[in-house]
């Protein structure tokens, strides 16, 4: 995977940051976003740095389209001066925050807010970026294991992964004439801060999870780093149009 590039939106931190360092360790060099918290940002450049990579922080919020044409500008002067490249090989789209609450009780704003970062924005940044992804790249879009399991007060968060899943065979389908392989990562519950910290630090809901998992723990962020480095290597491009749960056999 070396002199590869990766685009990661939410790469500052949590499951974005684990993900930019596997693939940094494996020398693929690295363009994530962050939307705030730029000291947090430049420290894990440093660390990709550290691995022998190549690093490059941006800001974005992605739920917020109205940024993506100066954002494709930024990565396109971003490419020339750290790469002299005009394109880049893999998209990881995963940026998002959680969201808990009962389908009765969510309201028009925050469910619009979730559209917009989980659906829509990738939805559009994606094809805004389409032109300044190599022919042959890849493209992995991030799911949640929610959309296979059924806990109430996720229903809103999980629809909109539930929509991401669909547009990932639309988007393998129609770019596989450039051969961009287009695949969709599902983790199930991971110990990191999303959604405030509740399954790493809430020690109930983390042995409820840990007793219904076939492995016998809760996911850590390893585990997704790790699957996303492979999914996108060049031994699993045969693989399109997949849904993949990285879970460790949960709720099964």
């Amino acid at each position: 995977m070396s002199h590869k590039i990766a685009l990661i939106t939410g790469g500052n931190r949590g499951l974005g940051k684990n993900a930019a360092l596997k693939l940094a360790a494996k020398g693929t060099d690295i363009i994530f976003t962050y939307r705030s918290h730029q000291e947090e940002a430049q420290a894990v450049v440093k660390e990709i740095e550290a691995l022998g990579a190549r690093a490059a922080a941006l800001l974005l919020d992605v739920g917020d389209t109205r940024q993506f044409e100066g954002f494709k500008d930024q990565v396109k002067e971003t490419l020339q001066k750290l790469w002299q490249r005009d394109n880049f090989d893999y998209l990881v789209n995963n940026a998002g925050h959680g969201h808990y609450k009962l389908f009765s009780e969510t309201t028009e704003d925050e469910f619009d807010a979730l559209v917009n970062v989980h659906f829509k924005g990738p939805y559009f940044l994606t094809q805004k970026l389409l032109p300044l992804i190599i022919d042959g790249g890849r493209i992995l879009n991030i799911s949640s294991g929610l959309t296979r399991l059924t806990y109430p007060g996720s229903g809103t968060y999980a629809s909109m992964k539930g929509a991401m899943e669909v547009l990932t065979r639309y988007q393998a389908k129609e770019l596989g004439e450039r051969r961009i392989r287009v695949n969709i990562l599902a983790p199930g519950a991971i110990e990191t801060d999303f959604g405030g910290g509740r399954v790493r630090d809430t020690k109930e809901i983390n042995d409820t999870i840990a007793s219904l998992t076939a492995l016998g723990r809760v996911g850590l962020p390893d585990d997704i780093g790790d699957a996303v480095s492979a999914i996108l290597s060049d031994e699993t491009g045969w693989i399109t149009a997949q849904r993949i749960e990285a879970s460790g056999g949960q709720a099964l």
